[in-house]
This record gives structure tokens, sequence and C-alpha cells, in this order.
């Protein structure tokens, strides 16, 4: 997938690193966490190579605190956070948050923010454990998210992916609490009626 093109640094002071091997061990992990979080293949192969590059970079920083999977990992995450930020930037509109409270309040109930009954989504087919259903269905999940603005689907994946707290996606992305919720609130509903049309 990815050119093993990859020279040793000064790595004298660093615990256990071969940079030589990063593309043989770390390539394929890598290109798909940033793949199922960007959705484009070139992308994601460019972020997994700049993400090898700024390793190289900053190799005598690395203290062996964690693996170095997950410290290439890290790289990559914030890699992707900024392409979210490109991606989204100006298109941060103030959604009309009225229109969207009231729409929060006719799906979720408002004490506990499960489903009401009227609007509870039908089952997807994937409760049982059946390996070809679930990839079927990662794959129109995929296909719904791409469908999803920009913004959408970065705070989404942000929230439901990464497990970020609204702290961290508000500052990040630049959107405020309330614009958030709105986001989270209608991401939501588009995939669920993308995967109600596509799935059942």
């Amino acid at each position: 997938m990815l050119n093993n093109n990859y020279t040793t640094a000064n790595l004298s002071n660093v615990p256990s690193i071969d940079a030589t091997k990063w593309v043989e061990l770390y390539a394929d992990y890598l290109y798909t966490y940033a793949y199922t979080r960007i959705n484009d293949e070139d992308l994601a192969k460019d972020l997994v190579q700049e993400t090898f590059l700024a390793a190289l970079e900053k190799v005598e920083s690395f203290k062996g605190n964690s693996s170095e999977r997950t410290w290439l990992t890290a790289i990559l995450k914030n890699k992707v956070i900024d392409t979210y930020r490109k991606k989204s930037s100006g298109l941060a509109k103030r959604p009309d948050i009225k229109e969207a409270e009231q729409e929060q309040s006719d799906f979720f109930d408002h004490d506990d923010g499960h489903w009401n009954v009227e609007h509870r989504p039908k089952e997807f087919g994937i409760e049982q454990e059946n390996a070809l259903l679930n990839k079927e269905f990662n794959y129109i999940l995929q296909k719904c998210m791409e469908k999803l603005p920009a913004l959408w689907l970065s705070v989404f994946t942000m929230k439901h992916m990464d497990d970020e707290t609204t702290d961290v996606i508000c500052k990040e992305l630049k959107v405020t609490p309330s614009n958030f919720w709105v986001i989270i609130h209608r991401a939501k509903l588009n995939l669920r009626e993308c995967l109600q049309k596509r799935w059942i």
C-alpha cells in the first residue's frame, strides 16, 4: 500500500525504535484508522505518509512511555483533526437553534435523551454476531457518513469514533456547545434515515 522508503534516523537515545519497519508493521492499521474517519482513500494514504515523516522528525522525543503504534496513532489523530478543521472551516454557520430544539423534543426524551417511542429506530439486523452482515452494514454506514456535510462528519466522528469530549470538539472545530448539540442531533437523524432506506 505504502512505499517503505523511510530511513533510520539518529535513534541511539530512543527506546527500541526501528523506523525501517514502520510501513510493514503499522501502515495498514494507520491507513484503516484514517480512512474510517475521513472516507477518502488517497487522503488517508497521504496522512499516513505524513505521519511517518512527522514521526521521523520528532523521533528523539519518543520516550517509550507508550508503544510505537500508540505514538504513531496519536500523531495521525492530530493530522486527522487538522483535516477536519480545514474541511469544516467556514461551514460553522449558526444553525436554527429553536428549530433544532423543537426537532430534539420531537425525537428525544427531554429527561434522559433516549428516543421517544414513536421515533425509536427499527432494528438494523446486525444484533446477531454475523461477520458478513456486519461488514455489509459497515460499508453502508460509511456510504451514509460520506453524505454528511464536512462539519457534521467531523463532529460525529470525533464524538462517536474517537470518544472526544464536547469541550475538545468545540475547541478544535471552533463550534459553540449549542451548535455542537444541534449538529450531533441532525447527523444522527440523517444517518438513521439513510440507514433505514439503504439497509432495512
